[in-house]
């Protein structure tokens, strides 16, 4: 990392840990998206207090863990051409798409993105903002560091030193404008069946989301 930029990082971090001391509150709370698949509803004798009165049985757990930043009367993807999205990016190669450690992915089943096969397993997700109409979605086997200041030759502090040599798989989002503005930084599961869906982070008036399919063991 360029001395500017490092600089840069380090006074935008003094800020955020100064307000965080004042406020006694992250500027950027975590966040998780969920969802539970291949399991099954059964009818028990007992009281299950749940919408329909089942009991949810097996499943698999997808899991999507990230920081959640609050616009605060910002723009999130500003910038024209080649400068697109570089506010975004923070001084780093790719978007973390989140705040703080790099976004997590952790799912209990294969997963089919962007025709490649991701195992079970934990990864980091990242975006690339190519276009205001064209993502790209990144799976990465970097690690996560919780600290920034460092990175090993196998974990990284958010998107900062990253650089394509472990991506799993790569896939174009589908972009779409919202009707309305998104405060907070949200990644949600959308459409989703037991055979897959869409994972989707919306922030500002964008809407970014990437299909993927539950594979076989």
């Amino acid at each position: 990392m360029g001395r500017k930029v490092f600089a840069v990082v380090i006074g935008f971090l003094t800020i955020v840990i100064m307000a965080t001391a004042q406020s006694g509150r992250p500027l950027s709370p975590d966040g998780i998206a969920s969802v539970h698949v291949l399991g099954k509803w059964v009818k028990t004798n007992s009281d299950n207090f749940t919408m329909g009165g089942d009991r949810y049985e097996g499943g698999k757990w997808i899991d999507i863990t990230y920081g959640r930043p609050l616009l605060r009367g910002r723009d999130a993807f500003g910038g024209t051409g080649a400068d697109y999205g570089k506010a975004t990016y923070a001084g780093a190669p790719v978007w973390r798409a989140g705040a703080n450690v790099s976004t997590r992915l952790k799912t209990e089943v294969p997963l089919v993105i962007g025709d490649k096969r991701v195992p079970p397993g934990e990864y980091s997700l990242f975006i690339e903002l190519n276009q205001p109409t064209r993502w790209t979605f990144i799976v990465s086997n970097w690690g996560a560091l919780t600290r920034f200041g460092s990175s090993t030759k196998d974990a990284l502090y958010g998107a900062f030193d990253y650089t394509p040599a472990k991506d799993v798989t790569r896939a174009t989002m589908k972009v779409e404008a919202l009707p309305y503005r998104v405060e907070q930084l949200t990644w949600t599961f959308v459409d989703t069946t037991d055979s897959g869906g869409r994972m989707a982070v919306m922030w500002d008036k964008t809407m970014g989301s990437v299909p993927f399919t539950v594979g076989s063991e």
